[in-house]
């Protein structure tokens, strides 16, 4: 261009170049590869465009920016800001045109691979890069002379105005084209399928003219008690509905393993199991969509994270061979695939990908959990735990990355826990217990005040007291160990040994008395057996993250990272109280929310991260707990409470733990409680 064409400076970018007077800013811009998004191709209809123009002097970019360097605001900029309304400095890219030197900011919305920004810090934004975009195409007429498809035409026009590669078209978009083009007057909007290894780039759905709705696309964590959804705009990249349910497979079995004997012993049972997930997964769709307030067509793609044996399970596969050594997956890769094939009631062009496995118990959920928290680019030495009936344990840095799968069965989740239950309104969900009253306090779901509060009854009334979830057996039971109800090896105490009648006697065992319902007389308990089922899901969780440590040779780790929905609630001093986790200052620990979830959203709205997930996952070394010797010792160790030979300084430092021991009397009182059977 001519020294003496206006210069255009476009930030945050930094791209810059000179243009005729006269050229739209949206043209300078894809002619300069800037980060401008429109669907409407500079029509003015879609309004993505919109950009900031700066006046004033600019010595960093070495230009004075006059007024009048852009043209005059224009008939169309005035009927969207009169219907839509735009923010007061900012244009349409596609209708101001450069007239002299111009300095232009393109802001985040209006970014094509824009970031998503999250609420959590510590997470990295997601770029805007999904599978499927919108595109707005006026389309030539048929003409007797230059005789041509409606559908050729239709992609000669997508190819002229937006470089797109040759595409193809669904059965379903060819059955509807003609009747669109024609109630669109030949203009017409459509949403494509940019292609991957699995599929060419196609047409998956046409609409009539301008279409000023979005497109949809469902980021799904598919796990052994629950499936929770996330319905995102795959414009916007914002999360429009979040929901779950209850995994229907359940009462085929609480763990994978004893479905995977249900499927051993019974002929049809994976088919029987298959079909159950399937029909749960389009009751969460309907549900979602409902909440959502769209239609269920318009969610065009759609990812799944899942264990391997939901993995199989899902997608109709025997999960047989995982259910014995050597534990080899059908395929470890990552799969794309149409939904209808799944029996997915979504788009009929709708695609599905599912995040690649790690190995045969480490499955697509740790692979979304590292994409999402990265030990792999770690500086220091991270532990990633994602708590569940099957937890995915990650240990690294930049240096490597280990994992291993645990299987701590229910118990953190309610399941096998007298009094537990799902976190719903009226659990318990924190706990304190007085040291020396050994009396406790508790907060429940669905209220802010704690039990000896003013106003907790009345806060309460809806849903009473109704049992205790998964952080709060944690707490509970923790905070027990911290009062010296308790014992290190995990035995409660008598009246006399703790003094506090709120131990009292349950079958050969005591239990303790958290709640009672005056008006029912329900009590809300401890018991011994409750205790001895989170000893053994706790020591298979540390066993698991111990085993790392020793392959990876170091005795601590920096930082801890709790990952998982019920991850999200754990208090880091309970949990190590407890012994769930390594020894670890306690503000190094945090928490990720839904990890896996996270990273099923990351792969959704942006392919590329696919890509980075596949290559990372094959960089990941595999430990198989099932047959690692030291696995066992780790796991005898862990049963107490929080761990009979590790010492725990740190947490040391911060807590005493009674040294008592009530199966041998203890030094706690009379000795006069019941004994029990030590343990082998």
């Amino acid at each position: 261009m001519p020294e003496t064409d206006p210069l255009v400076i476009f930030t945050p970018s930094g791209k810059r170049g000179r243009f005729p007077a006269g050229t739209p800013v949206l043209t300078a811009a894809r002619q300069l590869g800037v980060d401008l998004d429109s669907v409407c191709g500079g029509r003015g209809i879609c309004s993505k465009c919109q950009i900031t123009p700066s006046y004033g002097e600019f010595p960093k970019h070495g230009v004075t920016v006059q007024d009048g360097a852009l043209s005059d605001w224009n008939a169309v900029e005035q009927r969207y800001d009169d219907k839509r309304g735009l923010t007061k400095g900012r244009r349409l890219g596609c209708q101001a045109t450069v007239q002299s030197d111009i300095v232009i900011d393109v802001p985040p919305e209006s970014q094509v691979h824009r970031q998503v920004v999250r609420k959590r810090a510590e997470v990295r934004d997601i770029t805007m890069n999904p599978s499927t975009r919108l595109y707005y195409v006026e389309v030539e007429e048929p003409d007797m002379h230059d005789p041509s498809g409606d559908l050729e035409r239709l992609i000669k026009a997508l190819r002229k105005d937006w470089d797109l590669p040759e595409l193809e078209a669904d059965l379903a978009v060819l059955r509807s084209l003609q009747p669109t083009l024609r109630k669109g007057e030949w203009k017409v909007t459509c949403a494509v399928h940019l292609g991957d290894d699995m599929f060419s780039p196609r047409i998956m759905h046409v609409w009539p003219g301008f279409y000023d709705g979005s497109i949809y696309g469902l980021a799904v964590d598919l796990g052994s008690t629950t499936i929770a959804a996330h319905l995102c705009d795959l414009q916007s990249g914002d999360v429009v509905a979040s929901s779950g349910v209850m995994n229907p497979q359940i009462r085929f079995g609480e763990d994978l393993m004893s479905r995977v004997s249900y499927s051993m012993m019974n002929p049809g049972g994976d088919e029987e199991m298959t079909r159950a997930v399937r029909d749960g997964m389009n009751a969460l769709f309907v549900q979602i969509a409902s909440e959502a307030g769209i239609d269920r067509n318009l969610i065009v793609d759609a990812v799944f994270v899942c264990n391997p044996v939901m993995h199989h399970l899902f997608l109709g596969i025997d999960p047989f061979e995982l259910g014995q050594a050597p534990f080899a997956l059908t395929t470890s890769e990552a799969l794309s695939m149409r939904a209808m094939e799944l029996d997915l009631n979504l788009h009929p062009s709708a695609r599905v990908y599912i995040l690649p496995c790690i190995a045969g118990h480490v499955g697509a959920d740790a692979a979304a959990v590292a994409l999402s928290e990265a030990p792999n680019k770690s500086e220091d030495l991270v532990l990633v735990v994602d708590v569940g009936t099957n937890a995915e344990i990650l240990l690294g840095n930049t240096e490597k990355v280990l994992a291993c799968s645990s299987p701590t069965g229910p118990a953190f989740e309610g399941a096998q826990i007298s009094s537990g239950q799902r976190a719903a309104p009226g659990a318990i969900e924190h706990v304190e217990i007085d040291p020396v009253t050994k009396e406790p306090r508790f907060r429940v779901i669905g209220s802010d005040l704690w039990s000896d509060d003013p106003g907790f009854a009345e806060s309460i009334k809806d849903s009473g007291v109704t049992g205790i979830c998964g952080s709060g057996i944690i707490e509970i039971i923790a905070e027990m160990r911290l009062a010296g109800i308790v014992d290190g090896p995990g035995l409660i105490g008598a009246p006399e040994q703790t003094g506090t009648d709120r131990c009292f006697l349950d079958g050969r065992t005591y239990a303790y008395k958290v709640w009672e319902d005056e008006k029912t007389g329900n009590i809300i308990s401890v018991s011994n057996p409750d205790i001895r089922a989170i000893q053994m899901a706790k020591a298979a969780l540390y066993s698991g993250a111990r085993l790392l440590m020793d392959k990876f040779g170091v005795d601590k780790v920096d930082r801890v990272v709790l990952a998982g929905a019920f991850g999200a609630h754990i208090s880091p001093k309970h949990a190590m109280v407890l012994g769930m986790i390594p020894d670890c200052p306690l503000e190094n620990v945090t928490s990720a929310g839904n990890a896996a979830g996270t990273g099923a959203r990351i792969a959704l709205l942006n392919t590329q991260a696919r890509s980075e997930i596949e290559a990372t996952v094959h960089a990941i070394h595999k430990i198989e707990t099932a047959i690692e010797p030291r696995f066992q010792e780790h796991f005898v160790n862990a049963s107490n409470i929080p761990n009979s030979v590790e010492p725990f300084p740190i947490l040391n430092s911060v807590v005493t733990l009674p040294m008592i021991n009530f199966n041998t009397g203890g030094d706690s009182g009379s000795g006069g409680g019941r004994r029990r059977r030590r343990r082998g």
